[in-house]
């Protein structure tokens, strides 16, 4: 009996080492844990044991999608907004183009009309849609996109409304940025029936484009 003892004994010590051995071997004792917390944070891949799933969660994350894959749309603080005249000679009206540059270190996606409103002497003047089309852009880091504000030019010969400032809101945003008005001086006196002034899709800034 004794020495069924002392061999069942060795069996058991023999078993423990193996096991350890076969953990080592495979990497899952000391490289569990930082996968439980990586997955925990993309959204719950530890369920798949942290594999592709775990890594194309990971890069959604890293070019601004959000938990359904959609990416998520340009904010204010991350778009770099500038204003430049693009008015074509002999056009009737005048133009502007002002670009948004996103700048936030993620893709973005951005549509629709932006909000315009001129600062002018007698007060803020909001632009209306031109009516066009407005598609959907997805602006990686570092890209661009645009669109356009046309106006009416003064050629009455009075002084007209002085223009003072440009004021842009981004699609779906509150946040405004103002900017210098880089057209023509002034707009020519309305009879107040509506704004004179225009705003496109982003994408497209009409003339001068």
């Amino acid at each position: 009996m004794r020495v069924h003892k002392l061999t069942f004994a060795a069996l058991a010590v023999a078993a423990g080492l193996s096991l350890t051995a076969c953990q080592n071997d495979d990497g899952t004792g000391q490289s569990d844990p930082s996968s439980a917390s990586s997955a925990s944070s993309s959204g719950g891949a530890s369920d798949q044991g942290g594999g592709k799933d775990s890594g194309e969660q990971g890069t959604a994350a890293g070019t601004g999608s959000n938990e359904n894959g959609e990416v998520d749309k340009c904010r204010t603080d991350e778009l770099e907004v500038t204003a430049a005249d693009r008015t074509i000679d002999g056009d009737g009206e005048g133009t502007v183009a002002v670009t948004l540059k996103n700048g936030g270190g993620r893709d973005c996606a951005i549509s629709g009309h932006a909000g315009v409103d001129l600062k002018t002497s007698e007060g803020a003047l909001s632009a209306k849609r031109s009516g066009e089309p407005a598609d959907t852009h997805i602006l990686k880091d570092g890209e661009s996109t645009y669109f356009g504000v046309n106006y009416p030019i003064n050629e009455s010969g009075g002084s007209g409304v002085r223009i003072t400032g440009l004021v842009v809101t981004p699609p779906n945003e509150t946040k405004s940025v103002t900017l210098d008005w880089p057209g023509t001086g002034t707009l020519p006196v309305t009879d107040g029936s509506g704004s004179p002034v225009k705003v496109g899709p982003i994408g497209g800034i009409g003339q001068g484009g």
